[in-house]
C-alpha cells in the first residue's frame, strides 16, 4: 500500500515537461542567442529524447507551407545518428545554429499542454527492454522513417509525424517504454497516411498528364 501511495504521490508532483523548455528558451532569448543547439545544450543533455522533443516542437511552429524541407532535416540527421549507434546527438553546426523564435516556441509549448498534461499523469519508468542497446538501431530506423514522412511537404500529413516524434521523445526522456511504443504506433500510422496521400497525389498528377 505504501509503495502504491508513493508512486501516486510521485506522479502527482511530477515536474512539468514544458517548464525546462520554456525556461531555457526565455533565458537564451534574453541573452540574444536562441538557437537549436544552444537550447539543447541548456537543457543539460545531448540525448536523443530531448532532441526529438525539441526538434518536433520546431516542426509544430506556425511556419509557411513546405518549410519542413528545412526544419525536418535536423530530425533526419539525429535519427540517422541513432540508427548508426551514436551515443548522443551531434548536430552539424549549420543546424545547431538555426535561430528560434521564442514567442512562437512558447506558444507552441503551451498549445501542447493538454497533451503533455496527459503524459505527465501516466509517465514512469517501465519496460526498460525498449531502451536496451541492441534496440537502438531498429528504433533509430523507425524514427528516421517517421522523420522522412514529416520531411515530405504534403498537405494534411506534417503535424501527425511531429506529434508522434514528440511523444516518443518524451518516452525516451522519461524511460517509459509504454509511452514510447504508443508514440511509435502513432508514427507508423502517420507513415501509412503519408504513403496514402502521396499515392493519391501521384495518381492525380498522372491523370492530369494523360
Amino acid at each position: 500500500m505504501m509503495d502504491k501511495a508513493k508512486t501516486s504521490s510521485t506522479r502527482k508532483h511530477r515536474a512539468s515537461l514544458s517548464l525546462p523548455i520554456i525556461r531555457s528558451s526565455r533565458n537564451q532569448h534574453r541573452s540574444g542567442a536562441l538557437t537549436i543547439g544552444g537550447l539543447l545544450t541548456d537543457l543539460g543533455e545531448a540525448s536523443f529524447g530531448w532532441a526529438l522533443v525539441l526538434l518536433s516542437l520546431v516542426n509544430l511552429l506556425p511556419l509557411p507551407p513546405g518549410f519542413t524541407l528545412l526544419t525536418a532535416l535536423p530530425l533526419l540527421v539525429a535519427t540517422a545518428q541513432m540508427f548508426r549507434g551514436y551515443p548522443a546527438v551531434r548536430l552539424p553546426k549549420r543546424f545547431a545554429s538555426l535561430p528560434l523564435d521564442h514567442d512562437k516556441l512558447r506558444q507552441t509549448v503551451l498549445r501542447l499542454r493538454p497533451l503533455t498534461r496527459r503524459l505527465e499523469r501516466v509517465l514512469h519508468k517501465r519496460y526498460p527492454l525498449v531502451f536496451k542497446r541492441q534496440n537502438q538501431r531498429p528504433l533509430g530506423a523507425a524514427l528516421f522513417l517517421i522523420s522522412f514522412a514529416l520531411f515530405l511537404p504534403l498537405p494534411l500529413s506534417g503535424w501527425l509525424p511531429a506529434i508522434s516524434l514528440f511523444v516518443i521523445g518524451v518516452g525516451l526522456v522519461e524511460e517509459d517504454g509504454i509511452v514510447t511504443i504508443a508514440g511509435l504506433s502513432l508514427g507508423l500510422f502517420s507513415v501509412i497516411l503519408t504513403g496514402i496521400i502521396l499515392f493519391w497525389i501521384t495518381l492525380g498528377a498522372e491523370a492530369l498528364i494523360h
